[in-house]
């Protein structure tokens, strides 16, 4: 009996295969002349290469805009409330066991007049955070603190909708979030809420700060890349008279300006953005105090950092889809509609990654065998609008923060861009997605705590899997060290540094994957032991 033949996608497949490979053979032989499929290939990198130019060069414009407008700097508020008003702090959790007892002591030590103040424990929680946050609420309030425990059966509309509740039943005009990692040092309401003696002001954000910036090499690059994002975005966008975002945490909001502006809604990751967006669209004025500090937390494992950065891709993509044509069609300024549009769809640059990364290799050889010498100006381009403007923006945000040592977080920067590349397939992914109008649900970071032995039980309790991540990043890694490999045989040494990055950036992140995967199955299986020899009363 004879055996069926394929179907017709492996048999188109299967040509596509062997046309490649024949053009492949040829070309490496030097045996053809520029072709349509030379010159098309040629387009298409040039495009993306154009595009990804763009949006670095748009990092050296932020840097630009914030030293020109240096004279606008936000410092004291215009006046001073004499009656201050009354301010609603909602503290939103989602099983966050192991931090809510010191998030809300953090909170009660708010110096506020207690007769002013609202403190709301927005609980979504499904495990044994419900026991531990209701326990914390019953033990301040005894105290005569103004804190009050709500608790959902259910997640609709996830953070947002739990705010949106939280509104529903709050007493003050000012609404203060903080999230379940964040620890408000006592002089917080103080510094921000008297810039709403200006009518017009809609929200105040303050600046993270990270607790464990330190903690590891991980910890550090992600700080250095968050100091860029509140430096030098939130500070040239806020001088220069750009739109910019709440980031759902550390910040004052007007109540009325939520109401006005429609509300929480969550048909977006980014809830915060999309509020932003609304607001000032409506005319609303946001200020950014740098001063002002607010300590937090950030992930100490790379799968969670990893759900973080996709989820914020996918939320600003989504606000972009939702956002951008009501802007367009709007009378605002063009700087404000052109800064919109490179905010919203900043993360776009990751799948053009994957595109340049696929086309890298027959490119390379193109130019190589058949002379294009032109391509080298597009990879000088690439170079100073990419990496070059990565090192210099966070570099500069460094400087601004840390004047007197900042010079040592060059070591940082080679790291700091193999992270990035390490976050191109999770982040490409849900790019794509968010470009497609794919729904998912809101997946939080988990929050360890600084303390080693409490932040070895919330990972064994909430740390998730890695999944096929280690392998896709191995696989990535191990098609550039190939790349590399045969480009060196042909002796084409000028693309090998890129190839490098590549081959650093997706092995590391394999690597690292794969050895947080074992400590954590180590961990676990050593707090189970623990708990065995203790016996079931402990």
């Amino acid at each position: 009996m004879f055996p069926k033949a394929p179907p017709p996608v492996l048999r188109y497949a299967a040509a596509v295969w062997d046309e490649a490979a024949g053009w492949f053979e040829q070309i490496s032989r030097g045996a053809t002349q520029s072709s349509s499929l030379d010159w098309g290939l040629a387009a298409l990198y040039l495009a993306a290469m154009l595009v990804l130019s763009a949006y670095g060069l748009h990092r050296y414009q932020l840097v630009y805009l914030y030293y020109r407008h240096r004279d606008r700097a936000t410092g004291e508020p215009a006046a001073r409330f004499t009656e201050l008003p009354v301010v609603t702090v909602q503290l939103p959790l989602y099983n966050e066991q192991f931090v809510v007892e010191e998030l809300l002591d953090s909170a009660c030590r708010l110096n506020y007049p207690r007769d002013r103040l609202q403190i709301q424990v927005l609980d979504d929680s499904t495990d044994e955070t419900r026991r531990v946050a209701r326990a914390a609420v019953e033990r301040w309030a005894a105290q005569g603190y103004p804190v009050e425990y709500r608790h959902r059966t259910h997640r609709q509309g996830f953070k947002a909708g739990a705010l949106q509740a939280g509104l529903d039943a709050a007493r003050g005009e000012l609404i203060v979030v903080f999230d379940a990692d964040f620890r408000p040092l006592p002089d917080f309401l103080h510094r921000t809420v008297h810039h709403f003696t200006d009518p017009n002001v809609g929200a105040v954000q303050a600046r993270w700060t990270f607790r464990n910036r330190n903690h590891s090499f991980l910890t550090s690059v992600q700080a250095m890349l968050l100091d860029g994002h509140f430096v030098f975005e939130h500070g040239a966008r806020a001088r220069s008279g750009r739109f910019f975002n709440f980031n759902g945490t550390a910040g004052v909001l007007r109540r009325a300006m939520i109401e006005e502006a429609g509300g929480w809604q969550h048909d977006t990751l980014t809830e915060d953005t999309d509020l932003s967006y609304r607001a000032q669209m409506k005319g609303w004025k946001y200020v950014y105090l740098p001063d002002v500090e607010a300590p937090s937390e950030l992930p100490t494992d790379l799968t969670a950092f990893q759900v973080q950065q996709a989820r914020w891709a996918k939320g600003l993509i989504q606000t972009g889809r939702k956002i951008l044509p009501a802007m367009f069609a709007s009378h605002l300024p063009a700087k404000v509609k052109l800064e919109a549009f490179f905010h919203l769809t900043s993360n776009v640059s990751y799948p053009l990654i994957v595109l340049l990364s696929i086309l890298w290799l027959p490119s390379a050889i193109v130019r190589f065998h058949h002379g294009h010498f032109g391509f080298l100006l597009l990879d000088i381009l690439l170079f100073l609008g990419t990496f070059s403007s990565l090192s210099t923006f966070y570099l500069l945000a460094q400087k601004e923060l840390f004047p007197s040592r900042w010079w040592w977080k060059l070591l940082l920067i080679p790291a700091l861009a193999a992270t990035g590349i390490g976050l191109t397939i999770t982040n490409t992914r849900a790019v794509l997605e968010g470009m497609l109008g794919m729904k998912s649900p809101f997946q939080r970071t988990a929050k360890y705590t600084t303390n080693r032995e409490q932040a070895r039980l919330a990972r064994s309790r909430y740390r998730r899997s890695s999944g096929w991540l280690p392998v896709a990043n191995f696989v990535a890694g191990t098609y550039f060290a190939c790349c590399m490999v045969y480009l060196a045989g042909i002796g084409y040494w000028t693309t090998i540094p890129f190839a490098a990055l590549f081959v650093t950036g997706f092995y590391f992140t394999a690597g690292l994957l794969s050895f947080q995967a074992c400590k954590f199955r180590w961990e676990t299986g050593r707090t189970l032991t623990i708990k065995m020899e203790e016996g079931p009363g402990c």
